[in-house]
């Protein structure tokens, strides 16, 4: 894939109503954008185009995966890509893709380009913690897994021991000179009016 024109979507020649194009990401379309985090992908895309007179309106539907690392295992599993975006397209005097919604195009243009808005969405349809599903429903076994579950029953000895100190200290006789102290201040605030 050594350019994105077959992602162009010419409209000049298209009668006014409804559109379809239908696209299947892969991992080559993930390399010229030079995105690494993707191991592999599978992400079809169908492309409604509703063409009017003065706007275009373009839904995107996104059905597949792509092939993430755990975060915790670095396992590679295939997270699922389930995702919707509109777009409107209207035509004016420059080229503004400053709100993610909608696009002006110069009234010159005779296509538009969808590569970055698929790549845009299917980037961030993947959640920004990944978690391999075995991880979840405890099937996955791994090295890594078997320390974290090491650590984390530390962690709650921890937790306990650090309850079992605070009863403890619940417990203890507070020194009588202590409370002789706060008596003094209690004293002393209310003579002043603080308290």
């Amino acid at each position: 894939m050594k350019d994105l024109k077959e992602f162009d979507i010419s409209f000049i020649g298209l009668k006014e109503g409804i559109h379809q194009f239908e696209y299947t990401i892969d991992k080559k379309f993930f390399d010229f954008f030079n995105y690494d985090e993707f191991y592999g992908s599978n992400v079809k895309v169908a492309v409604s185009l509703l063409k009017n007179t003065t706007i275009l309106e373009l839904d995107f539907v996104f059905s597949g995966w792509v092939e993430v690392a755990c975060d915790l295992t670095t396992e590679l599993f295939h997270q699922p890509i389930d995702a919707n975006i509109h777009l409107i397209v209207k035509f004016g005097d420059e080229f503004n893709d400053e709100n993610e919604e909608l696009l002006i195009i110069p009234f010159s243009e005779s296509k538009i380009n969808v590569a970055q808005y698929i790549y845009e969405a299917i980037v961030l349809a993947v959640p920004l913690k990944r978690i391999h599903p075995g991880v979840i429903d405890g099937s996955l076994h791994s090295e890594v897994l078997e320390k974290l579950k090491e650590f984390e029953i530390k962690a709650e000895d921890e937790e306990e021991n650090q309850e079992e100190q605070q009863e403890e200290n619940k417990n203890r006789e507070i020194d009588p000179r202590w409370n002789k102290l706060k008596n003094i201040l209690i004293e002393k605030n209310k003579s002043n009016g603080t308290s």
